[in-house]
C-alpha cells in the first residue's frame, strides 16, 4: 500500500553507523548539560538527521518553536479540526523533520493556515513503513517567504500519548503526533534555521477558502490536495 506521489519521504542517504554513534554521544551530553543552553552541534552531518535519529531511538519526542527560552510547556487548546488535535494538551512528534517545519515558520509576522502531517503506513501488523510528510501554507503567505530561525526542543515521553491509526484514502497510516495533558519540561534543545530544513522549497501552497470547503465538504479527505 502507497500513499499518493505528493507526500515526500526522509531524504537519503541514512546516517552511517559512524554518525549514529557520534549522535547517541551528542544526545548523552545534551541531556547530561541540560535545556538551559542550546545543542553544541559539531557533526558534519545536517541537523535533520541527528533529530530524525533521536526521534526514532525512542524516550524522546520533539516540538518546534520559534521562542528560544521555553523552559515549561503548558497545555494548550488548538484550532484543530481531528478528534486528537482537538483537545487541551501539549503536543509533540515522534518525527524530527516535522517538528522542524513549525520552527521555522514565522507565524507571528505571516498570517496563515497549515496543512501538515507525518504519517508511517500500517501494513496491518506491528511493522511500520518510512515516515511520509506533507507540507502546506496559505498561498498568500508561501509568496512572502515566512523564514526564521527557530528552536526544536526535546521532550520526555512519558506523559504522552501517541495519536490512534487513521485512514488516508485508501491507506491506514499511523500518525506521528502525541499529546500529553499535563505541562512538561524539556531536556534539551537545539537551533535550527531555515536552510536546515531539506523540505524548505517543497512546502506547498493552498487556498484557504478552497480548503475550508473541501474540508467540510469531505473532513476525512485530509490533506485536500490541490497545487496553488
Amino acid at each position: 500500500m502507497k500513499l499518493p506521489p505528493y507526500w515526500m519521504t526522509r531524504p537519503a542517504p541514512t546516517p552511517d553507523h559512524k554518525t549514529s554513534a557520534s549522535f547517541d554521544r551528542l544526545v548523552e551530553q545534551a541531556l547530561a548539560n541540560g535545556p538551559d543552553e542550546p545543542i553544541d552541534y559539531p557533526i558534519e552531518a545536517p541537523k535533520w538527521q541527528f533529530l530524525c535519529h533521536v526521534a526514532d531511538r525512542g524516550g524522546l519526542l520533539l516540538h518546534g518553536s520559534g521562542d528560544p527560552e521555553i523552559s515549561r510547556f503548558e497545555p494548550r487548546q488548538p484550532d484543530d479540526s481531528s478528534e486528537f488535535g482537538n483537545r487541551r494538551a501539549v503536543f509533540a512528534a515522534g518525527d524530527g523533520l516535522w517538528p522542524m517545519y513549525y520552527a521555522i515558520l514565522d507565524r507571528h509576522r505571516h498570517p496563515m493556515s497549515l496543512l501538515n502531517g507525518c504519517a508511517r503506513v500500517a501494513d496491518g501488523s506491528e511493522r511500520l513503513g518510512e515516515p511520509h510528510y506533507y507540507f502546506s501554507i496559505s498561498a498568500q503567505a508561501l509568496k512572502q517567504r515566512p523564514w526564521r530561525p527557530g528552536t526544536v526542543y526535546l521532550l520526555p515521553a512519558g506523559t504522552f500519548e501517541l495519536q490512534p491509526r487513521m485512514r488516508v484514502g485508501d491507506v491506514m497510516v499511523q500518525p506521528a503526533q502525541w499529546a500529553s495533558p499535563v505541562p512538561v519540561t524539556p531536556v534539551a534543545k537545539l537551533a535550527v534555521r531555515p536552510a536546515d530544513f531539506p523540505f524548505l522549497r517543497r512546502i506547498r501552497g493552498h487556498d484557504d477558502e478552497r480548503v475550508w470547503t473541501r474540508a467540510a465538504a469531505d473532513p476525512h479527505g485530509f490533506p485536500w490536495h490541490e497545487e496553488v
